[in-house]
């Protein structure tokens, strides 16, 4: 879809709504309508540090998923969740790509998932220990991993589209997601989602039909009271979800049969999260939360056949799947103190956490131990922690007629770490000495791959934000950090509102922004078999300032630097409203993971890879969000949103070497489009006396996966796809009931090709911003009280 037809169909759902609102404007009762205000009141607290405003009122866009949004869906997974309901957020869901597959990385306007910073109520939440190191969108990237938090521990989700490093520190380039938690001191809720795939899968040289891949989920939450003024909220979930397959037969085998397993990673996980706060006394507040995932998650690697002079038979051994298997544990404490000093609002908090990731290899095998060897190995793991503590103050004065000064400290501790996995993951055996060492399908971490490193960092903030008259509103907001191992960067960013009327205001911003080098860019190190052109290479990974590194052109990392511009207009009317924001980010020094370079002087690899500096990109684009509320007496509530993203990413430098190709094709078509170009969704959402409905239709322009030349590069192609919930929920009832359907018209991405297909492994692009698994039933039951 063209950028000139997105801004159609905005412009003519935008008519189409006000009109229906002109024609039922009177079927309202004022004071009805006015107490079932539109989504667009709710108070914000992302972008802004002033109190009491809502998002049609701020300078910079944010969206606002409220935790409706994410129940009335039938993933329970929360970054697909999100994806399905922002049109800027992109979720992939990547196969065969080790352990990206179980920690998959979200994307906001299409940039790097770790250039999107994530807090937790206000607070910075902690990065994932995984590397995106495989062929995937977001490769080279260690970002916050979302679908550690369950949803049913959620209040709403804010989504700030727009540059805040000013405001928040580093990562906050292409903006910012705030989880704010449930508060809750009494009542509570549980519910059972169970689905299926009901699915025909077409593949370029089989067809069949899939029923079953089953997926449960069940979650509650309850409300406690802390005495007489404060509460505890307790939330959990766990689930279980089967893998699913849609690879294509393997044409190398005598019968050609699916030996792949192309698809989602079984997956078996429990949450819990809390959320607390009491009074101390008349002004000060001590509050609390946290909350730990445990995720035990299985992926498939490419299928080992038997056949060959490389083939397993060559070992004495037969053909074999290897597994990925990989255990998360991810923890985030927080804690803090909220009250007021000499009139300043005062908060203090001091938070903690951490991720470890182990990994094991199972179903597999170690060449070099030929028959003997074992079949399951551990493999190591991978540590990342955090520590943050700030003291943030506010306070209005009467300047103007209302100006907000916000500033503030905050210090941050991190450490990573890699640990060695047990010797035959990695090392040689002694019966094929000359064969490729390691587990096949993920080798371990050896005791040359282990770290442990950590860095400490300061800042300092200010944020201004006055009114200046009833219609203009200025902000200017500043920010300076120093870093144990890089120095001082500072950023800052102006904003201005002007209302020409309640119904019509525009907005703008400008700022600069930065992202640190991530301390596993800079001392992550592996030795892994990558599949290139269907190819198996043992590839080393090593730290820039390697000497490995250093001899290929590495140098110590970077921050990446961005200068972002947007404006853009809000309309509201009664039930209505409409927000069209436009976007210009620049990012200058970024940080990539090169090529695979060619080496011969170390023994056993025969590629080696590093983080750079030099990469430059401009994003450009267009958000369009337009909605109208309807409130009937005697047919219910009606809400419609049609919400849209144009996007476009270049690529403006790239970084080249005399010795080798630094960046290739393939990385720099990644960057520019392997995220939707156009994203359009429409939903209705129509609420009832005891029943319900949800219907969301979302456009997907093309996706390109690209290969190492144009002949081998795959096509997602555009595609609707269509979700459908109907809802049994009396309005005074404890007992709710959900039937749906995602991708309801069971809609693929483009097959790959057969020529293209030679191991039968990768049926669909994995690209693919919706997923390849096809049409998904379920079911939820659930009880409030």
């Amino acid at each position: 879809m063209k950028f000139t037809n997105v801004l159609a169909l905005t412009a003519a759902s935008t008519i189409a709504m006000a009109q229906a609102q002109a024609v039922q404007a009177q079927a309202v009762p004022a004071q009805e309508a006015a107490a079932d205000a539109v989504g667009g009141d709710e108070i914000v607290v992302t972008g802004s540090r002033a109190q009491g405003r809502s998002k049609l009122d701020t300078a910079s866009p944010v969206d606002v998923v409220t935790a409706k949004d994410l129940r009335q869906q039938g993933t329970t997974e929360l970054a697909t969740a999100l994806a399905n309901t922002v049109p800027s957020i992109s979720f992939p869901r990547p196969s065969a790509t080790d352990g990206t597959d179980a920690i998959r990385p979200a994307t906001l306007r299409g940039m790097g998932p770790d250039q999107t910073l994530v807090l937790i109520n206000g607070v910075r939440a902690h990065t994932s220990a995984s590397l995106n190191v495989n062929g995937t969108v977001g490769r080279g990237s260690a970002a916050v991993d979302l679908n550690t938090i369950p949803s049913t521990a959620l209040a709403s989700i804010e989504v700030l589209r727009d540059g805040a490093s000013a405001q928040y520190g580093s990562d906050a380039i292409a903006g910012v997601v705030n989880l704010r938690l449930r508060e809750a001191d009494h009542g509570g809720g549980a519910s059972v989602t169970y689905g299926i795939y009901d699915t025909q899968i077409d593949t370029a040289r089989d067809s069949r039909h899939v029923t079953g891949e089953s997926t449960v989920t069940a979650s509650g939450w309850q409300g406690f009271k802390l005495g007489g003024d404060g509460f505890l909220t307790v939330s959990g979930e766990y689930t279980h979800r089967n893998p699913t397959s849609r690879g294509d037969v393997d044409p190398r085998l005598a019968t050609p049969v699916v030996d792949s397993r192309f698809g989602d990673p079984a997956v078996e996980s429990y949450s819990v999260y809390v959320n607390t706060a009491k009074p101390l006394g008349d002004t000060w507040e001590i509050y609390g939360f946290g909350g730990y995932q445990y995720r035990d998650s299985t992926s498939a690697a490419f299928p080992r056949l038997a056949s060959g002079t490389t083939g397993a038979n060559a070992y004495g051994l037969d053909a074999f799947l290897p597994k990925i298997n990989t255990h998360s544990k991810d923890l985030t404490v927080t804690g803090g103190l909220r009250g007021e000093i000499a009139g300043w609002k005062t908060d203090v908090n001091v938070s903690y956490g951490r991720n470890r990731i182990d990994y094991w290899t199972r179903d597999s095998a170690n060449y070099t131990y030929g028959a003997a060897s074992q079949t399951d190995f551990y493999d190591g793991a991978s540590i990342y922690d955090q520590w943050v503590a700030g003291v943030d103050f506010s306070k209005q004065f009467d300047v103007f007629q209302s100006l907000n000064v916000a500033w503030g400290i905050e210090g941050r501790r991190e450490s990573y770490e890699i640990k060695a996995g047990e010797y035959a993951s990695y090392g040689y055996g002694t019966a094929y000495p000359g064969a490729t060492p390691g587990a096949q399908g993920f080798p371990g971490f050896s005791t040359l791959n282990e770290v442990s490193e950590h860095r400490q960092n300061g800042s300092i903030y200010l944020d201004l934000e006055a009114q200046v008259t009833d219609k203009l509103l200025i902000g200017l907001a500043g920010r300076g950090e120093k870093y144990s191992d890089f120095g001082t960067t500072g950023t800052g960013k102006v904003s201005l509102r002007y209302d020409f009327s309640p119904a019509f205001a525009i907005r703008g911003t400008a700022s600069t922004g930065f992202r640190a080098p991530s301390l596993i860019q800079q001392y992550y190190t592996s030795i892994t078999s990558v599949i290139q052109n269907g190819n198996q290479i043992v590839t080393g990974t090593y730290p820039a300032t390697s000497a490995t590194a250093a001899a290929l052109g590495g140098k110590a990392l970077e921050p990446e630097k961005s200068t972002n511009l947007s404006a853009g207009f809000v309309v509201r009317s009664g039930g209505f409203s409409l927000t069209v924001d436009g976007y210009r980010i620049h990012v200058r020094n970024q940080i990539g993971l090169s090529e695979n370079i060619p080496v011969t002087t170390i023994p056993g690899v025969s590629a080696a890879r590093f983080f750079l500096n030099g990469l430059a990109t401009t994003t450009k684009g267009v958000d369009a969000v337009a909605n109208y509320k309807l409130v009937t007496e005697s047919a219910g509530t009606f809400d419609f949103t049609v919400a849209g993203n144009v996007n476009d990413i270049k690529v403006t430098k790239v970084p080249t070497s005399t010795l080798s190709t630094l960046f290739a094709r393939s990385r720099i078509l990644t960057i520019e489009e392997g995220t939707p170009g156009e994203k359009v969704s429409g939903t209705l959402a129509w609420t009832g006396a005891t029943l319900g409905a949800t219907a969301r239709v979302t456009y997907y322009g093309d996706v390109l996966q690209p290969g190492t030349v144009a002949t081998s590069d795959l096509h997602t192609g555009k595609r609707a796809i269509t979700d459908l919930e109907l809802r049994y929920q009396p309005a005074e009832g404890a007992f709710n009931l959900a039937l749906g359907a995602n991708n309801l018209f069971d809609v693929y991405p483009k097959r790959v090709p057969a020529a293209l297909n030679t191991t039968g492994v990768t049926g669909f692009p994995y690209y693919s911003p919706f997923g390849f698994n096809g049409r998904y039933l379920y079911v939820r039951a659930g009880l409030n009280w």
